[in-house]
């Protein structure tokens, strides 16, 4: 059975972004390029939103992998969707 810890890994690093470039206030704190008449600093922060998804959506299918892995090496039951034993 392979291991799940690239696995975890790649969720590690999914999260990142989605985390720090939020907090990198000095990255978008301008007002040029202006789009459609809103200043760089609030259209940035909308288009972080739906990039944020998908990186949180990806990293909770990677870990859905993961975990599925894990309960495998382990010999424990798979999960159905609603995460009960089959």
């Amino acid at each position: 059975m392979p291991s799940s810890r690239p696995l975890w890994i790649i969720v590690g690093i999914l999260l990142i972004p989605p985390i720090v470039v939020p907090l990198l206030v000095g990255l978008y704190d301008k007002d040029d390029p202006r789009l459609w008449g809103f200043p760089f600093y609030y259209w940035f922060q909308f288009l972080l939103i739906p990039c944020a998804a998908a990186f949180t959506v990806t990293a909770y299918y990677v870990a859905k992998e993961a975990v599925r892995r894990d309960r495998a090496a382990r010999g424990l039951p798979e999960l159905d969707s609603k995460g009960e034993r089959r």
